[in-house]
């Protein structure tokens, strides 16, 4: 929309991560450099933590892309997977053919089978674990196990850990302490300073085509730094939505009237606001408690100078207003956006037809998940942390498959609500395995995993 008005050939913001546009800076090219060199040299289980929003997910694309050729990755991104079906889930990335109904001891064997096979070609094989901090402790555990699997010189799995600072606080635990004594590298993605967000963002805006000067003031820099706290994934949203002022204003600068429209229009813009309306309010008592000391004081002082016969005891009456103003929070000001923004920013209505739709599932799965025996075997395909998600999501799911078949079920991740969806149910993983290869290329691009009913009965109590 904006990209002609600014000499634009590509969209300079967006948050889906491109290893195109892998920005160096700060300590990420530092960081990137060093896993590397820490696969390569079969360092056993490496760390990775950053705040939601620091570009871990980039890291990671951009890690599989730089690794040699003779380094073979797979991904496990799915946080909630039971510890009992997560060695069927890293054997399913990899491709492995297992009998029906294997059971742990025998997808263990397996698994070392292929990764033996795979060193005596010349082959190393890394598994990325995004989400770390949202796995059961025994899930993690059991990944932990992996890293024994070993020739006498070499490591026959590397293992990265992906995860938000909550990862550190659970690997301190005493009862996963095992698995964090083989942690033999860690790394902390640091949020942006000031000067390399200015950094970040023409870095971008040349990446996209464009060749002037640099399109954000200095101002606008530094309130668009303080809005984002240094997270890259709030810069992206916030520039984006600073030229998109811009270019309703007509104007060809972004400046800090511009960043504080993207600001307001940003959901943890509202919540700086929130904060900051409550840190205001804190001051303005703690003034107001300052100050009834401080004449306190004094009254004290001047009570104890005067004759006893003329003394009077000072009252320190608190001036109340009629209307209430006085317990009333400061107002925090802010630049509405330009009128002339499109309506494209708003967010999109989601018809009643969705909520029937996910109520009538999560009443059928709840109904389901109670007659299963544990060991029935069901797909799952997608999850969301929200209703509006999944619905649209239910929406299309039921355009491309049956949706009779489809099962919704709520749990929580890191203590967020998060819903899962399930695809049939089958006798054994077999079964399973045959009616997911069936599934629409769409629906797989997803990377749907197996979980037995057992798994997702203990996930959800």
């Amino acid at each position: 929309m904006y990209y002609s008005h600014f000499g634009l050939k590509d969209p300079p913001f967006k948050i889906t991560p491109n290893t195109e546009v892998f920005f160096t800076g700060s300590n990420r090219g530092a960081v990137l450099d060093a896993l590397i060199y820490a696969i390569t040299n079969g360092e056993g289980i490496v760390k990775v933590v950053g705040e939601v929003g620091s570009g871990k997910t980039m890291l990671c694309r951009m890690l599989q892309t730089m690794l040699p050729e003779q380094v073979e990755s797979i991904y496990l991104a799915n946080p909630s997977v039971a510890p009992e079906d997560v060695l069927h889930a890293i054997a399913f990335e990899l491709q492995l053919k297992l009998p029906k109904n294997a059971d742990r001891l025998k997808v263990m064997q397996a698994l070392q089978t292929h990764l033996l096979k795979r060193h005596e070609a010349g082959k190393q094989v890394v598994i990325f674990v995004e989400e770390a901090q949202g796995m059961p402790l025994a899930t993690l555990e059991e990944i932990r196990l992996l890293s024994n699997l070993e020739t006498k010189h070499d490591k026959l799995l590397q293992i990265v850990l992906f995860g938000q600072p909550e990862l550190d606080e659970n690997l301190n635990q005493s009862n996963i302490r095992q698995l964090r004594e083989r942690i033999t590298h860690s790394f902390n993605l640091a949020p942006l300073q000031s000067n390399e967000i200015g950094e970040y963002l023409i870095f971008r805006l040349r990446a996209a085509g464009y060749f002037g000067p640099h399109l954000f003031t200095p101002a606008a820099i530094k309130k668009l730094s303080n809005a984002a706290q240094g997270l890259v994934r709030r810069v992206n949203i916030l520039a984006d939505k600073s030229l998109l002022a811009a270019f309703a204003d007509n104007v060809y600068q972004v400046t800090p009237k511009h960043v504080q429209a993207a600001i307001a229009d940003s959901e943890f813009g509202i919540e700086q606001s929130k904060i900051a309306a409550k840190h205001h309010k804190f001051i303005m008592w703690a003034s107001l408690l300052a100050l009834g000391l401080m004449l306190g004081f004094l009254a004290s002082n001047w009570q104890q100078k005067q004759p006893v016969a003329a003394v009077k005891p000072l009252e320190i009456k608190p001036e109340v207003k009629a209307d209430n103003t006085a317990d009333a929070a400061p107002t925090v000001k802010t630049t509405p956006a330009p009128a002339q923004v499109p309506p494209a920013v708003a967010a999109p209505v989601v018809s009643t037809q969705n909520e029937d739709i996910l109520s009538h599932r999560l009443a059928v799965t709840q109904s389901w998940l109670a007659n299963q025996p544990p060991s029935t075997v069901s797909i799952q395909l997608l999850g969301a942390n929200s209703d509006a998600q999944l619905k649209a999501d239910l929406e299309r799911l039921g355009q491309q498959i049956e949706l009779d078949n489809i099962y919704v079920y709520r749990t929580k991740v890191k203590d967020q609500p998060f819903l899962t969806v399930l695809y049939g149910g089958y006798a054994n993983r077999f079964d399973a395995m045959q009616a997911l290869h069936k599934l629409p290329a769409e629906i797989q691009k997803n990377r749907p995993q197996l979980r037995t009913i057992a798994g997702v009965l203990q996930e959800t109590k």
